[in-house]
């Protein structure tokens, strides 16, 4: 995890997350711990343990998202050179195969969601896109086959 890399407005995004689930998120989930305590007996209380598996599950959350924060490394969003693929460009890709044309956002591996387009840097295709230019084709495997795609925009 130490060489893991995001830009600066993605990781000020995520300490706001951990700061809200510190803080709001903890207080509410104490608070409905709480109330179902109140409800009797903690035996066969399914709301007490309820309450209890997502405070334990919001715990899990803070102690890794601290920790990816914390070895962090920013790269500064205005630094970015869109020579080539690097970290927090968005890049437009043909699959050669299909003709297809797709559009991801390369990111870091908190930030990956590919229902929002952004793909791992550490991912088949976000790690052969890296380093390469305009109008390059990139080849890596993929659980279908070879995959190869053409680079017509990088930005």
């Amino acid at each position: 995890m130490s060489g893991e890399q995001m830009g600066r407005k993605a990781y000020e995004e995520f300490k706001e997350k951990l700061k809200h689930l510190k803080g709001v998120k903890r207080k509410e989930l104490s608070k409905a711990v709480g109330e179902a305590r109140d409800h009797g007996d903690l035996k066969e209380n399914s709301a007490y343990h309820e309450a209890k598996k997502d405070q334990g599950l919001n715990e899990a959350k803070i102690r890794d998202l601290e920790a990816r924060l914390e070895n962090m490394q920013v790269v500064e969003d205005g630094d970015i050179n869109k020579d080539q693929v690097r970290l927090g460009l968005t890049v437009k890709l043909k699959e050669l195969k299909s003709g297809d044309e797709v559009e991801y956002k390369v990111v870091s591996e908190l930030e990956a969601d590919i229902f929002e387009n952004k793909i791992s840097a550490t991912s088949p295709l976000g790690d052969a896109l890296l380093g390469h230019k305009l109008n390059e084709v990139v080849e890596f495997e993929a659980p279908l086959g070879t995959m190869k795609y053409k680079i017509l925009k990088i930005s």
